[in-house]
């Protein structure tokens, strides 16, 4: 019961309604009554209207504060690594050594390639989009497990989160090994997480080396990526998820909404935007065009729709770019030059820094994901490899407990009711 009510008078009419209290952040105001009283609420974007109570992510946007069960992104960065994150967000602790060991063994078992995904690989375009195939692939899952799911089973719930933290990377490099027309390689489960996507992606041979520095980045990129509170696609996992959808095809769904270049194609955007630019001399002029209030142009990469103060995660990918890029020594790159040229620019610039336009975490990921040689149509599903933790932790947390189907309702502006006319009387 909430301890304090606000009141909504309309035409004298008073409606009473709780105000909730969370562990962080804004007050909730319950409208669950309004429908009663002949009203909805009208708020496109969601900007104002929390859709779930959730203990998994925390953000504050004013602050630039991000919080993984408590724990803040720059800590878990520093000093875990992104299978531990993992099982933080689904478990909601952080795991001890046999903890951890044991469901690392359980990631392992499930870490296989799966020729029926391979053959269904191989029947699609070359040059299909990597999103659309691996979306197809994690598609696929739920027609090849649908039998094995049980979403009331608590059991079956962890498997289906395993064994996708598992098969995401193993559905990524399947998708870019046949873009190029290369053979898929065996999976080997003893390499680590970040280490053996890499393996699968870009190695000739079973037995090549992976960099450790690259290793190293890319399991950042993923941890970082991991969980971003009730976003697009994340709050496309719970409304699929709220239907009973099978998990598998309700992660396919998030996969789509994730495929949008303003949401998981913003560091695909920075790179598209650069080549746009096309050389250090020419960054002047489009500087010039993003302060023009008159012109549409924007500098992609800068800002964030929820963080008003600096991304906490760029300042930790800021610190990893700096590592790739002098691990592969490409500092001469003109795509590079102009990438840290804008990046110098913003964080100095009087325009930018009085608007908190800061370099974001999409920003600084494109910019390694450049400097590794990942293909630009790839980011996107790099995103997704990280986010399936997420995704995976969010659909668990809904179907655990008593859920309604998402059913958002609308503000109707068309015709009123109208008497139907034979088209040989019009």
């Amino acid at each position: 019961m909430a301890e304090r009510t606000a009141k909504l008078s309309v035409d004298g009419n008073e409606i009473d309604l709780p105000v909730l209290s969370p562990s962080e952040g804004y007050d909730a105001i319950d409208i669950g009554v309004l429908i009663k009283e002949g009203y909805v609420t009208y708020d496109p974007g969601f900007m104002s209207t929390a859709s779930c109570e959730s203990t998994i992510t925390y953000i504050d946007g004013d602050e630039g504060i991000l919080l993984h069960r408590g724990y803040p992104i720059e800590q878990l960065a520093e000093q875990s690594n992104y299978l531990e994150l993992t099982y933080l967000l689904l478990y909601g602790k952080l795991p001890d050594q046999t903890e951890f060991e044991e469901y690392k063994s359980r990631i392992r078992q499930e870490t296989f390639v799966d020729e029926r995904l391979v053959a269904l690989c191989s029947s699609l375009p070359r040059d299909a989009h990597p999103m659309g195939v691996v979306c197809s692939l994690v598609g696929a899952m739920s027609a090849i497990y649908h039998n094995e799911v049980d979403i009331t089973d608590a059991v079956c719930r962890d498997q289906v989160s395993i064994r996708l933290i598992a098969q995401i990377p193993i559905c990524a490099a399947i998708a870019y090994r046949h873009s190029i027309g290369k053979p898929m390689l065996p999976a080997n489960p003893d390499l680590d997480y970040a280490e053996h996507f890499l393996h699968l992606m870009f190695s000739e041979a079973e037995d090549s080396p992976v960099n450790p520095v690259l290793a190293k980045a890319m399991d950042r990129i993923f941890l970082l990526h991991a969980d971003h509170e009730q976003n697009a696609s994340t709050s496309t996992v719970r409304l699929a998820g709220s239907t009973d959808a099978n998990p598998y095809a309700s992660i396919a769904a998030g996969i789509a909404a994730l495929w949008g270049p303003s949401h998981g194609g913003a560091n695909e955007a920075v790179l598209a935007m650069l080549n746009d630019i096309g050389s250090l001399d020419k960054i002047g002029g489009y500087v010039a065009k993003a302060k023009n209030p008159d012109d549409p142009f924007r500098i992609m990469g800068f800002g964030h729709r929820v963080y008003k103060n600096y991304d906490p995660r760029a300042t930790v990918m800021q610190q990893t770019c700096d590592e790739v890029l002098n691990e592969l020594g490409i500092e001469s790159d003109p795509i590079l030059q102009m990438a840290r040229a804008l990046e110098k620019i913003a964080l100095e610039d009087e325009y930018f820094v009085e608007r908190r336009l800061y370099p974001n975490v999409d920003f600084y990921s494109g910019i390694i994901l450049k400097a590794m040689g990942i293909p630009v149509e790839l980011f996107t599903v790099i995103f997704v490899t990280g986010r399936t933790s997420g995704w995976i932790a969010q659909w668990c947390e809904l179907v655990s407990e008593a859920y309604k189907i998402g059913r958002p309702r609308q503000m109707y502006t068309g015709s009123c009711n109208r008497d139907y006319v034979p088209i040989e009387a019009r």
